[in-house]
């Protein structure tokens, strides 16, 4: 039996979706506009104002000078190791530690919790943080972007939460019939939680994929700056003389027009992943939220 709205749900309904569309507008026109301006011709964009629907004048030759920089493929060689890799870390980690803070029995339990969240509030600060990058002996290496970042607390503590609404008769069974730690782990509690392991991953390689500030701080050789320090260097200090080297008088125009195809670059590869988790996105992060 269909159930009939009344006037003021009805009201409610057009209002949110009027907010709702607008939130989707500004969301999406600024993309839209970078990927205009990245395929748009140099010397007609530059006369335009405003917000661009269409490109002006269909070009590739931004895409084309960014193809001749061999920074991009170096960082992208750079940014696919850090992202595999240092995923792979977090993840490993963050199972482990979420895994411990878990367990109901676990001696500490509660004060090793508290030692973990205390840390989402309270930080050393950068330069403690850099000092002790350097002592250990990372400085300068691609290591340093993966290992001082490898845990996030707010990830773990969801992933601790997925872990603690795994039915505890799972574990006892397992451990009446000889199971470790680490076989409940991998045997009973990942395949429970895939949902959510699913979202902290997408978390994580997300995080490593659009990370540059530690690159910033610990890089000195070129040849390991991951994509986004790349990136960086041409929108922040306008290097884009390799990329538009002989081009005349164009050099600033074409340099302009390449900032935005360098930004499409950089970011359509991790777009690409998001459609493949998106139906793990809810599933995964509000699994333990509700109690029964």
């Amino acid at each position: 039996m269909k159930i009939k709205e009344t006037p003021g749900e009805r009201i409610f309904d057009i209002v949110n979706i009027i907010l709702l569309l607008a939130l989707v507008f500004v969301i999406v026109m600024p993309v839209w506009h970078v990927v205009c301006y990245s395929f748009s011709d140099a010397n007609r964009v530059m006369a335009t104002n405003g917000l661009l629907l269409l490109p002006e004048g269909f070009s590739l030759e931004s895409y084309q000078a960014v193809a001749r920089n061999p920074n991009i493929f170096t960082g992208y060689r750079n940014t696919i190791f850090i992202v595999i890799v240092g995923t792979l870390l977090s993840l490993l980690l963050t199972l482990m530690g979420a895994y411990v803070l878990s367990r109901k029995g676990f001696l500490w339990n509660r004060l090793l919790s508290l030692m973990v969240v205390f840390t989402m509030y309270f930080s050393g600060g950068m330069i403690p943080f850099y000092l002790t990058v350097r002592t250990v002996g990372l400085d300068g290496s691609i290591w340093s972007l993966i290992i001082p970042s490898a845990i996030s607390t707010y990830n773990m503590i969801i992933m601790r939460t997925a872990m603690a609404s795994v039915p505890a008769s799972m574990e006892e069974s397992a451990t009446i019939d000889g199971a470790g730690h680490f076989r409940i782990l991998f045997s009973i509690m990942i395949p429970l939680t895939k949902a959510t392991l699913a979202v902290i991953a997408l978390y994580y390689a997300v995080s490593n994929w659009n990370a540059w500030f530690n690159a910033m701080l610990f890089l000195r050789d070129k040849s390991l700056y991951p994509l986004q320090l790349i990136l960086r260097e041409i929108l922040v200090q306008n290097d884009t003389t390799m990329m538009s080297a002989g081009m005349g008088e164009d050099q600033f125009l074409i340099g302009e027009t390449i900032k935005y195809a360098t930004i499409v670059v950089a970011t359509v590869p991790i777009l690409c992943v998001y459609p493949f988790l998106q139906k793990y996105f809810v599933k995964g992060v509000m699994i333990g939220a509700v109690k029964e």
